[in-house]
């Protein structure tokens, strides 16, 4: 019997991809690891930093400490949110124009009514959250204080990634050995 030529290239490729996907997750692993162990050493430093104006500046600075002067609120909503006691229920979150003309997201606290508060803006200190958010360190608008940000919450399940890609390239090389070996046996009762 012959081994097909172009279903083996298409099938090397998958497992070849297959393999590079879960050698890249072990290396997007150990990223994950220097990031959160550089988060939590941001989160014992008690100076606190300038809100940087460049998003991508706010990845540099995760879990500071920071301060800003809500000049104008151009909107407030809710999304889900956890209280400092571990409540499940709403974070109360303005959208702010600072004096500088940049936007920052500030989440002013919790509540468990879903409806937006009214909030004039003014200064907040907070942490600097992923997404670049703020999340106030005292409740604003007599709200509850919301759980502070804990960079333990970011996920690190790369390692789970790479099996379940390995598994995925070893899944395919053992349905094509098992569909050789069918096709060979039907050409041998032929």
């Amino acid at each position: 019997m012959r081994v097909p030529i172009l279903p083996t290239l298409v099938v090397a490729a998958a497992i070849a991809t297959m393999i590079a996907l879960g050698i890249w997750q072990l290396g997007r692993m150990d990223e994950k690891a220097a990031l959160i162990a550089r988060a939590e050493q941001a989160l014992q430093m008690s100076a606190e930093v300038d809100y940087p104006r460049s998003p991508d500046a706010r990845d540099e600075v995760l879990y500071r400490r920071t301060s800003v002067d809500c000049a104008r609120v151009d909107g407030i909503t809710t999304v889900a949110g956890t209280s400092e006691r571990g409540e499940k229920g709403v974070a109360q979150r303005a959208t702010c124009r600072l004096g500088s003309g940049e936007s920052a997201t500030i989440d002013l606290g919790f509540s468990r009514d879903p409806a937006p508060v009214s909030w004039d803006g003014g200064m907040v200190r907070g942490t600097i959250a992923p997404g670049g958010r703020i999340v106030a360190s005292e409740p604003i608008a007599g709200l509850e204080p919301l759980a502070s940000p804990d960079p333990r919450d970011l996920p690190n399940n790369h390692l789970a990634y790479a099996g379940q890609w390995f598994f995925f390239a070893l899944t395919a090389l053992v349905i094509y050995v098992l569909a050789l070996r069918r096709k060979a046996t039907r050409a041998r009762a032929d």
